[in-house]
């Protein structure tokens, strides 16, 4: 599901994103237990929504080394 028009001001940037125009994602809670995903480089197109327990396991597995990216 994509997700447009949520507050700019409540974006998390990754912990391991810079300020030198990398690979980054930002995240934050969106409607009904919804973590909004998007590319911090273009965020006018939106937002990919995942349920709260579907993007937790999903960064636990790449902390893990059990995805690779």
């Amino acid at each position: 599901m994509m997700l447009h028009d949520l507050p700019e001001g409540s974006w998390y940037k990754s912990s391991y994103s810079s300020d030198t125009g990398g690979n980054c994602i930002e995240t934050q809670p969106a409607p009904q237990g919804l973590v909004a995903v998007r590319d911090s480089k273009t965020p006018a197109l939106g937002a990919h929504a995942f349920a709260a327990t579907e993007w937790q396991h999903f960064v636990n597995a790449v902390r893990n080394g059990e995805f690779d990216l």
